[in-house]
C-alpha cells in the first residue's frame, strides 16, 4: 500500500471466450434459483390483496437474472365442505396468491460489463518509467513466468487447504492476507529454486513421487519427502534423528552444512 503502480489492463480472444461461458452459466444457475423461489412464493397464501402485492414487489426487487412476466394478484375461495360447491354457495375464506410467469432477461444491461470485467485482468508493476520498462516488455515477463506463478498458487484449490473456510470482514485484511500468500509463495519458489540448483550442481538426484531419480523436485514434493522424520529425546542417548535416510542426507549435504546441522544427531 502506498507504492505507485503502472497497471496494464489486458484483454484477449481466449479469456473474452472464458468469461462469456462463465457469465453464461452464472445466468443459467442464478436464474434457476430465482425461478425456484418465485415458485414457492406462488404458494404462499396472502389475507389480502395488498400484502400479497407488496411480498411481489419486494421479490422483485431481488431479481438480478430474471424477470417477471403478467404477474396478477388472484383471490382464492375456500370453501368448508369437500367437493363441489352448490351454485350461489358463498365461500368459507377467501385468501390471494400471486400468479404469472418468470423468465430469463432478454436485454440485461449489465451482461455486458460483467463479460467485459471478468475477460480483462491487470499486469502491474512499480517501475513506473516506461523507457525502462514498456509495457511490451512487462507483458513479455508476464506470459513467461505466468504459469510458474499460478501453479504455485494452485494449494488455494486443494482440499486439504481449505480456503472456503477462510473469512476476512474487511478489504484491508484481504490484501494483508494476500500480501503474506505472496510472500510465502516467494519464499516457497525461492526454495524450490536453491533444491534443484544445488542438485544439479552436485549431480545428484532425490527420488520423485514413483521413485525416479530427479533433479528438480518441486518443493512441496521435498515437504512430503521429509514427512515420518522425528526427533527423539532421551536423557541417557541426547537427541536422535529418527527414519533420515541416505536420499534425504544427500539433499541435505547439497544444500549446505546449515541444512546438515538442523538434522544431525546430538547423543
Amino acid at each position: 500500500m502506498g507504492v505507485r503502480q503502472r497497471w496494464i489492463v489486458i484483454c484477449t480472444a481466449s479469456s473474452r471466450q472464458r468469461a462469456q461461458k462463465s457469465i453464461q452459466r452464472e445466468y443459467v444457475n442464478q436464474g434457476q434459483q430465482e425461478g425456484k423461489a418465485f415458485r414457492q412464493l406462488r404458494k404462499q397464501s396472502f389475507f389480502c390483496a395488498a400484502d400479497a402485492r407488496a411480498a411481489l414487489e419486494q421479490f422483485q426487487a431481488t431479481l438480478s437474472y430474471t424477470t417477471l412476466f403478467d404477474e396478477p394478484v388472484i383471490a382464492v375461495a375456500t370453501y368448508q365442505k369437500r367437493g363441489r360447491p352448490a351454485t350461489q354457495q358463498p365461500p368459507s375464506k377467501i385468501t390471494y396468491q400471486i400468479d404469472g410467469q418468470i423468465g430469463s432477461l432478454i436485454h440485461d444491461p449489465h451482461r455486458q460489463q460483467k463479460t467485459d470485467r471478468k475477460s480483462c485482468f491487470i499486469v502491474a508493476t512499480n517501475e513506473l518509467d516506461d523507457a525502462a520498462l514498456s509495457d511490451e516488455d512487462v507483458m513479455e515477463a508476464y506470459l513467461k513466468k505466468q504459469p510458474k506463478v499460478e501453479r504455485g498458487f494452485r494449494f488455494l484449490k486443494d482440499p486439504l487447504f481449505m480456503a472456503s473456510t477462510v473469512f476476512l470482514k474487511s478489504a484491508q485484511r484481504i490484501m494483508a492476507l494476500a500480501m503474506i500468500m505472496t510472500l510465502s509463495l516467494l519464499v516457497y519458489s525461492a526454495l524450490e529454486h536453491r533444491i534443484r540448483e544445488s542438485l544439479k550442481a552436485h549431480q545428484q538426484t532425490v527420488p520423485n513421487q514413483k521413485g525416479h531419480p530427479t533433479d528438480h523436485p518441486t518443493a512441496r514434493w521435498v515437504f512430503q519427502f521429509f514427512t515420518g522424520i522425528h526427533l527423539l529425546v532421551m536423557a541417557s542417548m541426547g537427541e536422535i534423528v529418527l527414519n533420515l535416510k541416505a536420499a534425504h542426507q544427500t539433499l541435505l549435504a547439497v544444500l549446505g552444512e546449515h541444512f546438515v546441522a538442523l538434522y544431525a544427531d546430538s547423543g
